[in-house]
């Protein structure tokens, strides 16, 4: 795709801003694909709009081509990310596009995922006008978790945490499971619902018993269920731990040396995962994640597993709910982390400090 920089006009940026919020209709829904969404215009004039769905259903372009009919001819079409060229479960986008006789088409981002397709290459031989990168960055960021998994092999992680004015998260006893109140756990569900999984560690299973599931009132949008993950390096989720419900698919990472001892597990996918300093690798956890299409992963566990996330450099993003209370030096910590003068500190992003403070 040209890299050459275009002058888009207004009407470019209003056609995509639209583009971009029709897109976010599919937040909850169209795992694992992106949320796409695609505006057919003639000069300022709407004339077919649509979004993708859900997998395995008609694309964006496809619902504002059937919209638009005849006008297509001619007109510009606004994507928020390049049309597909490769056969999946549906035909390419690209071609529906040049059979329309769509004269120009502008892409927000492109997708690495496509390169193999050629459909840049094939509208643009068909004689389509094809301009890429107006809002480029909001398209990306709709998509965080898609591109993390097609650019970098692993999903976006992101990792919940809830705390006392003093970084505490419950008493020393284990009391105050909840110590937010009930609009922040109304948001929480809201993340859980556009994740592909929510992850936890048996640590977090032993103590809490937690569903891990999206719990909101039926006038809700809706979503796709994510899958459950449970790191378990030695199998000690009990049998009748509600993660092992049928609720959701649930799968547990464990040791290659575990055994399972008892029928619960049946619900659950056993994944054997190799072992580092008597841990799971982490890193083959999120690459095997990645290759069965996960793009956001939802964390929500212990001070230990949070710790080694982020201590392993694969936490992407922070959600961090604050009461107004203090629990005590005594209460339990948010992270545990090694001695912060001694390792190497990463901002959440990825980028090295040489500082414990960071003003990013």
């Amino acid at each position: 795709m040209s890299a050459a920089v275009v002058a888009f006009s207004a009407v470019d940026h209003a056609h995509m801003a639209r583009a971009l919020r029709l897109a976010e209709r599919g937040l909850y829904t169209t795992q694992p694909n992106p949320r796409v969404g695609c505006v057919i215009a003639r000069a300022a004039e709407i004339v077919g709009e649509g979004w993708h769905e859900r997998a395995g259903e008609a694309h964006a372009e496809v619902f504002a081509l059937r919209a638009a009919g005849g006008r297509a001819h001619g007109a510009t079409a606004y994507v928020t990310l390049e049309p597909c060229g490769l056969h999946g479960r549906t035909p390419p986008c690209a071609d529906a596009l040049i059979a329309a006789g769509i004269a120009r088409i502008v892409i927000a981002s492109e997708d690495a995922f496509q390169r193999d397709g050629g459909a840049v290459e094939r509208m643009r031989a068909a004689g389509i006008v094809v301009e890429s990168g107006l809002m480029r960055e909001a398209a990306r960021e709709l998509n965080r978790g898609f591109f993390s998994r097609v650019e970098r092999g692993r999903p976006w992680l992101r990792v919940k945490l809830a705390m006392s004015l003093d970084g505490r998260t419950a008493l020393a006893s284990g009391e105050s499971k909840w110590i937010t109140g009930e609009a922040a756990r109304a948001d929480v569900q809201r993340w859980r619902a556009r994740s592909s999984a929510i992850l936890t560690g048996s640590g977090t299973v032993l103590a809490d018993d937690p569903r891990l599931t999206v719990r909101w009132p039926p006038a809700e949008p809706k979503f796709v269920a994510p899958m459950r993950v449970v790191l378990d390096r030695e199998l000690r989720t009990p049998h009748a731990a509600r993660v092992l419900d049928d609720s959701a698919p649930t799968l547990v990472f464990h040791a290659a040396g575990a055994e399972p001892e008892h029928e619960g597990f049946a619900r659950a996918e056993l994944i054997p995962v190799d072992e580092r300093d008597r841990r799971l690798d982490l890193a083959q956890v999120f690459a095997h994640l990645a290759a069965r299409g996960v793009n956001e992963i939802q964390v929500e566990a212990g001070p230990t597993l949070c710790g080694a996330l982020l201590e392993g450099g694969f936490v992407d993003e922070l959600l961090v709910y604050v009461a107004p209370l203090v629990l005590g030096d005594r209460a339990r910590p948010l992270l545990a982390l090694p001695d912060l003068a001694a390792m190497r500190v990463f901002c959440i992003g990825g980028r090295a400090c040489s500082a414990v403070s960071c003003r990013r």
